[in-house]
């Protein structure tokens, strides 16, 4: 199986696919809320979180969606705006599985693409849907030369 950087490194198009998964730890919220200063209760009180309804406190929203943000990493996306639905919430331990989905590529490489993420139990947790630009030659030139090297960026 090629990996996405070397799918990346390749060139893109409409209709790739990539994926990946990970299960958000009580650690993991605790990083966020330190980087991002979110720090709503809801995200760390279960009493809080009852009285929005939800049977106990949720993952950061933003956490969830920098799935989004790990695929387009690894393909050299350069993000230009994205657009979030919230559908459900993630929980502490929940495993959650994204797909980015590449939609449209123009001749400039401004690329669209939509993603969504999917809550073990089969519910969309996030629908998201992004434009940015794609690597070109000369971006996928220097990825095929970090690949060579051993890519220590990831």
């Amino acid at each position: 199986m090629t990996g996405f950087r070397e799918r990346a490194a390749a060139g893109l198009q409409v209709g790739d696919a990539f994926r990946t998964s990970r299960t958000f730890t009580r650690e993991d919220v605790l990083h966020f809320a330190h980087l991002s200063r979110d720090y709503n209760p809801v995200h760390f009180d279960a009493r809080f979180a009852a009285a929005k309804n939800f049977p106990e406190p949720i993952c950061h929203g933003l956490l969830a969606a920098s799935l989004v943000t790990e695929l387009g990493g690894q393909i050299g996306w350069l993000a230009s705006a994205i657009s979030i639905r919230f559908k459900g919430p993630v929980y502490v331990g929940e495993t959650v599985t994204c797909t980015l989905v590449i939609t449209a590529i123009d001749q400039k490489n401004r690329a669209k693409a939509s993603a969504t993420l999917v809550k073990e139990n089969g519910a969309t947790a996030i629908e998201a849907e992004l434009s940015g630009i794609v690597p070109g030659e000369a971006e996928r030139a220097v990825l095929r030369q970090m690949l060579s090297e051993g890519d220590p960026t990831f």
